[in-house]
């Protein structure tokens, strides 16, 4: 059985009144997902953008 079904098999032992804590929870991590993607993202361009910003780079891929 995958993650995904355990998951939703605990869903429905959850009563009702408990679903907004976990959808707000899942929502968290969501969150918490995106915003360290687009950190390692933004870090990992400012450090790769000195290789990439130069003019042999743009000479390089001028024809593309």
């Amino acid at each position: 059985m995958t993650s995904k079904e355990l998951v939703i098999q605990e869903l429905e032992k959850i009563p009702e009144n408990l679903l907004t804590e976990v959808l707000d929870f899942i929502q968290f991590l969501t969150q918490k997902y995106l915003k360290e993607k687009l950190e390692t993202h933004l870090l990992s361009e400012s450090a790769l953008g000195k290789d990439w910003l130069t003019a042999e780079e743009d000479q390089a891929w001028q024809d593309l």
